[in-house]
Order: structure tokens, then C-alpha cells, then sequence
């Protein structure tokens, strides 16, 4: 496990640096943590990392959204929160967003945990004393 910390939104940039240098070639991330720490706001950083130019935001009505980097390669964000069941993740296509290769970033992931890759990386955001958060890539 991987410990990141953000002292302030300030400092974001400097953290999502490290977060990329550490992910690798890995695709598929679970951002786990309580509502409003931070989780979308921590993907719309490393989108940013990526050139991505559109306008980032929860996906919580549309469940996923699609960005493009710089370099033309897409990022899919979810926001798993409203799915209820995996038949209804499985009539959204989500197998094929998660197995596609692209940048999966997924708030929620635990209502959707059976359709997971093994390769999945967790990642736990949590506030901690003075709004700064701490980050645990497992």
C-alpha cells in the first residue's frame, strides 16, 4: 500500500503527479471514501493531469462519463451510486467500459463489485485533521 497526502487544494497538482507516476499501466481504479471527500474532485485533478479539456463532473445521473486526454486517449468516469443491482450495471455496458483498456476512474465501485477486473486498484480517500486527506492506493 501507497500512502498519498493532499494538504490543501493547493497542493492537489503535486499529489496527482505522484498518483500518475505510481498507477503505472493500470487502468481500473475504485475511489472508495465518505460523500464529499473529495473523490471527484481528486479525479477532475488527474483529469486535468491528462490535458483533459472538457468540463469534469460527478456522473451521478448519467452514471459515466467520457473525457479525452491530449493525446487523444479516453478517461470513463462513474458514479456507480445510484445502481442498484448488477443486472442494471450489466444493461449499462459497463463490462465493456471496464475491459476496454481506457482509464476506468469509478466512485461507488462496491455496487458494482462482482463485474470488477482482478486488477482493480483501490484507492481510499479520507479527510484527516485541518481538511487535508489522505490517499491509500492498494
Amino acid at each position: 500500500m501507497t500512502t498519498l497526502e493532499i494538504q490543501s487544494l493547493d497542493t492537489i497538482n503535486e499529489t496527482v503527479k505522484k498518483f500518475i507516476e505510481l498507477i503505472g499501466n493500470r487502468t481500473v481504479f475504485a475511489f472508495n471514501g465518505k460523500m464529499g471527500v473529495g473523490k471527484t474532485t481528486f479525479i477532475k485533478a488527474i483529469c486535468a493531469a491528462f490535458g483533459v479539456q472538457e468540463t469534469v463532473n460527478s456522473p451521478t445521473f448519467s452514471i459515466v462519463n467520457e473525457y479525452e486526454t491530449a493525446d487523444g486517449k479516453i478517461i470513463y468516469h462513474f458514479d456507480c451510486y445510484r445502481i442498484n443491482t448488477i443486472r442494471e450495471a450489466i444493461g449499462l455496458g459497463i463490462e465493456e467500459y471496464l475491459y476496454s483498456g481506457n482509464l476506468c476512474f469509478i466512485e461507488w465501485a462496491e455496487n458494482i463489485a462482482p463485474l470488477l477486473p482482478d486488477s482493480l486498484v483501490d484507492v481510499e480517500i479520507e479527510e484527516i485533521e485541518n481538511r487535508k486527506r489522505k490517499i491509500n492506493i492498494q
